[in-house]
């Protein structure tokens, strides 16, 4: 799997089930940067969704 910095984007859009931690048990620090938007439920759909918004602009 590639490492992404994401860390230096200017605006990270964080895509999640829930706020529980992942399979590991092991919260992800960048869920809690300032630059993060979190957009919970199903990632193919939210992703859609998105890409469709974007595409309109």
């Amino acid at each position: 799997m590639p490492i992404l910095d994401v860390q230096q984007s200017a605006n990270i859009i964080f895509l999640k089930r829930s706020m529980r931690p992942g399979f590991a048990g092991i919260e992800n620090e960048l869920l809690y940067d300032p630059k993060t938007t979190l957009l919970f439920g199903d990632a193919k759909a939210s992703l859609t969704k998105v890409v469709s918004s974007l595409k309109a602009l």
